[in-house]
């Protein structure tokens, strides 16, 4: 006769399962998993209990064995399960994955689900499956550029180290032009945010002018210096550099990291900083505005102030932003740089690699 295995409880064992047993909230099969054991440890057979709880003998006899292999953790979830046979060959698989990674469709950039399906006789629920199941999205793309900046190493090397290791009894200053900011005024009144819809905005506008902000963004405090001017001029930015020049303490130099417009190098301007040689200009490589951190306070610029804006007027833009800028400043906040030369210049000879592999295909 075959003996059913014995349980024995620890009184740790014993507290789970009378919660579990007893719990309102507990799902039913944990419930009737925990008084089987219960009743187990108590002495009782198998048949007992299943007349008790009215459930099978072989109900019983299977949770009580998992329980005395496993403990509390053979009890409380569900072993795995095998699942259902895929009704997908491998081959119409490997198919799916090859053509949506290495072709695109005659007529179109990209793959959709449904003119994928109809060359692979399959259905496009089977497309959008296949796809969530190894990543893949056709519909997006990421935008990048790899600097061709010959210099490139020295440059970075330069504006990260100021980051890094700002120097002493000097200010380091993030500085750029957000140019052609334009006032526009929305051709209707949207509707305000309520309960159940968002707020809403015309897609179509009326232009009122531009203007362009000049900003330097002090690393180390995050106060931002800035001013809008009209045009996008060597002489503009001599004015903006005077600005600077006025409303920091004399006694320090000046870190300005910068582009490379054209603009920032004009004789006149090297003219003037002959004259003034507390200051100093850091040049990001090409293609590498990522570099400069005033190129994120834009950011907040744009999406918290501009975009979802309606500016009648140029003055009324320029406005808006001085506000912004007033506000900041109330509760100045910089952006920490943490990102080291060699982390930088591993990812740009991944991206070169990869750029090199493609071209040579």
């Amino acid at each position: 006769m075959r003996v059913a295995v014995p349980i024995v409880l620890t009184p740790e064992e014993q507290g789970t399962l009378d919660h579990w047993a007893r719990g309102r909230r507990t799902p039913a099969r944990l419930v009737l998993r925990a008084r089987i054991v219960l009743g187990a440890a108590a002495g009782r057979r198998n048949d007992e209990l299943a007349r008790e709880l009215g459930t099978d003998r072989e109900c019983v006899g299977r949770w009580r064995t998992r329980f005395a292999r496993q403990r509390l953790a053979g009890i409380a979830q569900d072993a795995p399960r095998a699942g259902r046979t895929p009704t997908i060959a491998p081959a119409t698989l490997q198919r799916l994955v090859t053509l949506t990674t290495t072709t695109t469709p005659p007529d179109a950039t990209h793959w959709s689900t449904r003119t994928l399906a109809r060359v692979v006789g399959v259905s496009p629920a089977t497309v959008h499956r296949v796809w969530a199941a190894h990543g893949l999205q056709p519909h997006r793309v990421r935008r990048f550029k790899v600097s061709r900046d010959r210099h490139f190493l020295e440059k970075l090397t330069d504006v990260v180290g100021l980051y890094l290791n700002p120097p002493d009894q000097a200010l380091v200053l993030c500085a750029d032009e957000k140019s052609q900011i334009q006032a526009l005024d929305r051709t209707q009144p949207g509707l305000p945010l309520k309960k159940g819809r968002c707020g809403t905005m015309t897609h179509d506008y009326k232009r009122h002018g531009t203007t362009t902000l000049f900003a330097a963004l002090n690393l180390l405090s995050g106060h931002l210096i800035g001013t809008c001017l009209p045009q996008h001029r060597q002489q503009e930015w001599l004015r903006f550099l005077r600005l600077i020049n006025r409303q920091t303490p004399p006694d320090l130099a000046l870190h300005l990291i910068l582009d490379n417009y054209s603009t920032h190098k004009h004789p006149a301007v090297q003219h003037w900083l002959a004259r003034h040689p507390r200051f100093h200009l850091h040049f990001t490589p090409t293609s590498s505005s990522w570099l400069n951190l005033v190129e994120r306070w834009f950011r907040e610029l744009t999406t918290k102030r501009l975009r979802r804006g309606a500016f009648q007027s140029v003055p009324d833009l320029i406005a808006a932003i001085e506000g912004f800028i007033a506000h900041h400043n109330r509760h100045p906040r910089s952006f920490t740089w943490t990102a080291k030369v060699e982390d930088i210049l591993a990812k740009v000879e991944r991206a070169q690699a990869v750029l090199h592999k493609m071209a040579s295909v």
